[in-house]
């Protein structure tokens, strides 16, 4: 189902052939300019979402492309895609042929919102107190009440899910921003994570273990939620970047590249973990609750050990050929 709009569409169109004009229609050129006009029309999509009209979506998304001359360029592997009546490449002009991703990287640089530096500094702050206090709280240099520590721990949650979710919703050089609905998901769930991890703490120190059930729940939930989001997550990488990456001609990101390695990793995890909280309080009424993190610590070096495995590991399709 097409939900873009006739205008939509026209409007792209007009302003991506705008774009392209005096530039040698060759293969690559054409190649690169419909790949650029799928994700324009999905960017589009997107602040159309936002709010934003038909024709300020299609003009912001073509500015954020910079000049489509580099990404020419770069796709071709040539300086000279369009000379002027000096001899010089409107694309490399001031800079030397065959810009480095970090010269482009600078020349689409995207500068942080003021708005959002000054929320994450002062989130960062809330987050670090909180952690500081909560800590403190569970041992006898600064006894608070129960309700009191279980309060502060959802106070870290809350800091670290907004931070994590406002980030994700951040434009930033290379990618897109994530849609509203994902980075709240994902917001949601690392706060729900942490605010777990931190409710688990305070009823091996002050509650009844009967509580821990409770705690590993929503841990397990959480990570349940991020799994998810990992492996349905699409590609954010904006036009010039997925040049980079395909003339790059190396390894990258498996993850990008499988996307069921990355549906496998996620699944994993929440299996590794869920059999971690379940031994927890296994071996708390068994062998003594001193024992009941080993589970925890175990799992988080199984899930570093099928993350490297599964992003760093032989790849035999590779080397064969």
């Amino acid at each position: 189902m097409n939900d873009r709009s006739p205008r939509t569409s026209t409007e792209v169109h007009r302003l991506l052939d705008e774009a392209f004009a005096g530039i040698d229609p060759t293969p690559e050129a054409q190649d690169l300019k419909e790949e650029i006009r799928d994700n324009l029309l999905s960017r589009v999509a997107e602040l159309e979402v936002a709010g934003a009209t038909p024709a300020e979506a299609a003009r912001r998304a073509v500015d954020e492309l910079g000049d489509v001359r580099e990404l020419v360029a770069a796709a071709s592997g040539e300086a000279d895609v369009h000379a002027d009546a000096t001899g010089q490449a409107p694309a490399t002009r001031g800079t030397r042929p065959g810009a480095s991703a970090a010269e482009l990287a600078e020349r689409n640089r995207v500068r942080p919102k003021p708005a959002f530096v000054v929320r994450t500094v002062v989130l960062g702050i809330v987050a670090a107190a909180a952690l500081v206090t909560l800590v403190l709280g569970l041992t006898p240099l600064l006894p608070l009440a129960t309700g009191a520590l279980i309060a502060i721990a959802a106070v870290l949650g809350l800091a670290i899910g907004v931070i994590t979710g406002d980030a994700l919703h951040q434009e930033t050089t290379t990618n897109y921003p994530l849609p509203t609905g994902r980075a709240v998901l994902f917001g949601a769930a690392t706060g729900l994570l942490v605010a777990g991890l931190g409710f688990a703490a305070v009823v091996a120190v002050r509650l009844d273990l009967v509580w821990l059930v409770l705690a590993a729940v929503l841990v397990v939930v959480a990570i349940a939620v991020l799994s998810a989001l990992g492996a349905t997550q699409t590609n954010r990488h904006k036009p010039w970047v997925l040049t980079l990456h395909r003339d790059a001609a190396r390894a990258g990101n498996r993850f990008e590249e499988d996307p069921a390695a990355a549906a496998r990793f996620g699944i994993y995890s929440a299996v590794i973990w869920l059999t971690a909280f379940v031994l927890v309080p296994v071996l708390g009424f068994t062998v003594g609750w001193w024992w009941a993190p080993l589970p925890v610590v175990g799992a988080f070096i199984a899930m570093m050990l099928v993350l490297a495995r599964m992003l760093f590991g032989h790849d035999a399709s590779r080397t064969s050929r």
